[in-house]
């Protein structure tokens, strides 16, 4: 009987000191957060027409990292495709990225450096659009207006690469 009656005092001592355990990997349905991805652009394959137009397929990697240590877009993946366009005086990268978390949970969203959120005037290099996503982040949409930070490209990086941060300011909703 007194077995019985540690083993319920502990069992209750530990809920009341550490009420997140259990439940560590769940996440909000909706919410507003802040995160930075850290990626190395590579070019892929290109076109250029001297005095014309200029186009390069980019793929972009590197890890997240949410700048108010939550764990919504924390130390995930990120991988994306898009393509960096130069023409009659316009640059411009549009694309789109898959986040993966370490369980393997992808979020989905595209983005456009000419969409720019007003609002925000801090986030001025474009703006993501979540489109879905995969596991937890199933019925995700939101939005995600974006800054660009150059930083020194990695010596190990291929030729033509370029490294840049990319915080973001993301609200987010899961309907399902």
């Amino acid at each position: 009987m007194k077995q019985a009656t540690a083993v319920v005092f502990l069992s209750a001592m530990l809920v009341a000191l550490a009420p997140g355990v259990g439940v560590a990997d769940e996440i909000a349905k909706s919410g507003t957060t802040m995160y930075v991805t850290h990626f190395v652009f590579h070019p892929m394959s290109g076109i250029d027409v001297p005095g014309v137009g200029k186009a390069v397929a980019l793929e972009a990697v590197g890890p997240t990292e949410n700048m108010k240590g939550e764990k919504m877009l924390d130390k995930m993946m990120a991988k994306c495709a898009a393509v960096s366009v130069e023409t009659a005086g316009k640059n411009y990268i549009d694309g789109a990225c898959a986040l993966t978390d370490k369980d393997g949970d992808v979020i989905f969203s595209t983005f456009d450096t000419r969409d720019l959120d007003k609002s925000q005037p801090k986030m001025d290099c474009g703006t993501h659009t979540i489109t879905g996503g995969t596991g937890k982040y199933a019925g995700i949409t939101g939005t995600e207006p974006f800054a660009c930070i150059s930083k020194p490209t990695p010596a190990s990086a291929p030729a033509g690469s370029f490294a840049i941060d990319i915080p973001h300011t993301t609200t987010w909703a899961i309907n399902k």
